[in-house]
């Protein structure tokens, strides 16, 4: 049962470790390449969310075997290989609103033999997905809109075409779209060359994705961020056992919090080895004026406020970037967050709900297209005890909202987060991680 509100309590202090949970952009992409491979792939320390749960019982649906090993964290699929279709030939699958494993789903179920229904919460019916589709039709992908063109809901019918495929997709929407491209395309058979038109966001989401398909077997080609090849005959097989990084996303507010609070705090379960890019929030906090030590497994911060004030273009690491906006509360001059258009098209337009929920905080904040800037209220930073009504966040079912506002209690406001169990998407246990770390 999800509480209405959660008040958190002053706070002044933050240290000690957090363990991550799992990350959920590795989780859904390994549940996904480890259900088209052959052979039998046991994971380990996978992501326990709403999310996670989607893209499993969405592959259960679809007639994969899904077969949890002592817990829902560590689970065997049991791949179907190189059959160019589910065992379930007609289905309706609802995935909440979960990108990861609508986008990713959306593609591999293009090349399939069957006839399917994908549909979501209202919101992601809102999400555009136009891009995608447009990309798969030219490969013989029939896919059609059942609500607004170029949204979900979405309605597949049984592919008709044979590679070589030579495809084309946008880049400055979602990285998802062309991530989910380049997974689905190895399960097609017959080779293919991608190449993105406009510039392409979010790198870093889709390097994870090429180093989760090598991993599975299948190395892509690529001619910077422009062109990807995919050989005929690459086909994926599964490498056995693979055990999931921690979440380098929701890292960020740990880091942060020892960034603003004194720390250190030290996460554990991703560090300088980790294969997701916002791991490079640890140097944003550096440039903040935070202390940062490195692990092959961990990352400690450390600092306090007032924090440095910054103009940073954010296009890498969209998701942390949200906590660097919080952040800038604490800082002693105005913050620039730039190059974030994907926020508007994430589970709420996120730099409308940002903007809207700073001000609420005496904040001065000024957004455009794919800009936010921040300018922290007058002694925002000083430490005042909390006082007066708390103010009352909205979250707009976005879980990152959530999460990085909590951040806010360091300030001189109470601070109350309406629907706090949104954070059920990626970190059900969030609010409780962060109360350890703080007092």
């Amino acid at each position: 049962m999800t509480t209405a509100a959660l008040d958190l309590p002053p706070v002044r202090r933050a240290a000690g470790t957090i363990r991550l949970p799992g990350s959920k952009s590795i989780s859904n992409r390994t549940l996904l390449l480890a259900a088209l491979s052959s052979g039998t792939t046991e994971l380990t320390a996978l992501l326990d969310s709403d999310d996670t749960r989607v893209m499993r019982d969405a592959l259960r649906t679809l007639g994969v075997a899904v077969e949890e090993l002592g817990g829902v964290e560590h689970v065997k699929v049991t791949g179907i290989g190189a059959a160019r279709g589910f065992p379930v030939k007609r289905a309706e699958i609802f995935l909440g609103n979960a990108g990861t494993a609508f986008r990713p789903l959306t593609a591999a179920l293009a090349f399939a033999d069957g006839n399917y229904i994908l549909s979501g919460v209202p919101r992601m019916h809102e999400r555009p997905i136009g891009d995608l589709v447009e990309g798969l039709r030219p490969a013989g992908a029939r896919i059609e809109s059942r609500g607004n063109p170029g949204y979900p809901p979405l309605a597949i019918a049984p592919f008709e075409g044979r590679g070589p495929y030579r495809l084309k997709v946008r880049g400055d929407v979602s990285s998802q779209f062309l991530s989910a491209l380049l997974m689905a395309l190895p399960w097609a058979g017959g080779g293919a060359r991608v190449e993105v038109d406009g510039e392409l966001i979010s790198k870093p989401y889709v390097d994870l994705t090429l180093g989760l398909m090598e991993r599975f077997g299948v190395r892509v080609r690529r001619e910077g961020w422009s062109v990807f090849d995919i050989p005929a005959g690459a086909a994926y097989v599964s490498p056995g056992k693979l055990a999931v990084e921690g979440d380098a996303s929701s890292a960020s507010y740990f880091l942060a919090a020892g960034t603003i609070a004194g720390g250190p705090v030290r996460i554990e379960g991703v560090g300088r080895t980790s294969l997701q890019g916002d791991i490079a929030f640890a140097e944003v906090l550096e440039a903040m004026g935070a202390t940062i030590t490195r692990g092959d497994d961990w990352i400690e911060a450390s600092g306090h406020a007032p924090l440095k004030p910054f103009d940073l273009d954010m296009n890498r690491i969209p998701d942390a970037a949200m906590t660097a906006a919080v952040a800038a509360l604490f800082a002693s001059g105005p913050c620039m967050l730039r190059n974030i258009a994907s926020w508007r098209v994430k589970e709420t337009d996120r730099i409308a709900a940002m903007a809207t929920e700073l001000r609420k905080l005496g904040a001065t904040v000024e957004e455009g297209p794919d800009w936010i800037r921040v300018q922290a209220p007058p002694n925002y930073a000083r430490g005042a005890p909390a006082i007066g009504e708390p103010v009352a966040i909205d979250t707009y079912d976005d879980h990152r909202m959530a999460m990085c506002f909590s951040l806010a209690s360091f300030g001189p406001r109470r601070i109350r987060i309406n629907d706090p169990g949104c954070v059920a998407k990626t970190f059900p246990t969030y609010f409780q991680a962060f109360a350890k770390v703080v007092s």
